[in-house]
């Protein structure tokens, strides 16, 4: 059996015997005497290449990507009988932290004051002495309402950190219930849901169901003073919508670390808004325990078992 490794991630992986593992260049197409590999391993292949492997590596049977979403996969044409796995854990410690950084960055203001910092500025409107409570204002994350679109494994290793600074946080997801001691509400809740949010956090994935999932009638429900978070895929957020209610005073900020087009236009409005932080695709990028992930569902392929993390294609 082969198994193709991607040279964009460091793996220090020991396949066992009776594997026979590859290294191949994410940017080219696979060489003509490994197409005849069973197993694929990507991570940020980009999509050309991806389209090529499906169409070349006639021998294939699982895909396993270290991506938590595997929408680049799943486009990418692969024949319905192969396997597609996705690097679902692999992730929720980085994008965590990276989100609980976007958030304290927002609520401290540190946009404003990098702003300041470069045109030489004391921004004394930010220092010195200030409300204890600011009711219009996200200043804090002490008593503040933090709602996570989206509650997997990202936002239940997160929810705890929320909670150790004093937020209240409440999940969203197709059911409702409890997870990880967090109430959990569907979107159908939303509107008695988000006007009482300081915050709106979003890891949702890359579907044809969450295209857009926040819209124009979604923010209108969130007060003014609230903050989007993204940190799932661009293309969950109509950026259009986002950008007429920030103009317009009807949120309060947005971090985004995900967009519809990536990167970022140029042209686009949302790099000169104050209240916009803008970080590119940086909070995952470093698929932690990847090979753990790997050499458990080589395991398992090889005995015939069902696999982690796998994708139901319909």
């Amino acid at each position: 059996m082969k198994i193709l490794l991607p040279d964009s991630v460091d793996l220090d992986l020991r396949v066992p015997d009776g594997v026979e593992g590859v290294t191949y260049a994410v940017g080219e197409p696979i060489p003509d005497e490994h197409t005849d590999a069973e197993v694929l391993v990507v991570w940020s292949n980009p999509d050309h290449q991806l389209r090529d492997s499906a169409h070349r590596l006639s021998n294939l049977r699982w895909v396993q990507t270290l991506a938590a979403g595997p929408d680049a996969v799943l486009r990418a044409g692969f024949a319905p009988e192969v396997l597609v796995t996705n690097g679902g854990g692999l992730h929720d410690d980085t994008v965590a932290e990276h989100t609980l950084a976007l958030l304290l960055a927002a609520a401290r203001r540190i946009n404003l004051l990098v702003r300041a910092q470069l045109g030489h500025r004391w921004a004394g409107e930010l220092g010195g002495n200030q409300p204890r409570r600011e009711k219009a204002n996200f200043r804090t994350l002490r008593d503040a309402h933090v709602v996570i679109w989206g509650f997997g494994g990202i936002a239940a290793t997160l929810a705890p950190h929320l909670v150790a600074l004093g937020a209240r946080v409440t999940g969203v997801a197709r059911t409702p219930g409890e997870r990880h001691g967090f109430p959990i509400v569907t979107a159908d809740d939303f509107p008695q849901l988000l006007p009482t949010a300081d915050v709106l956090i979003m890891i949702l994935p890359d579907t044809p169901q969450t295209r857009h999932a926040l819209n124009a009638d979604v923010l209108a429900l969130l007060p003014a003073h609230a903050w989007l978070v993204d940190v799932g895929r661009g293309s969950t957020v109509d950026e259009a919508a986002l950008l007429a209610a920030l103009r317009a005073s009807r949120l309060g900020g947005a971090a985004l670390d995900v967009f519809e087009t990536e990167p970022l236009p140029p042209t686009s409005g949302l790099w000169d808004e104050p209240n916009v932080i803008i970080s590119p695709h940086a909070a995952g990028g470093r698929p932690l325990g990847a090979e753990d992930l790997i050499l458990a569902n080589l395991a398992d392929f090889r005995a015939n078992q069902p696999l982690r993390n796998l994708i139901e294609r319909h």
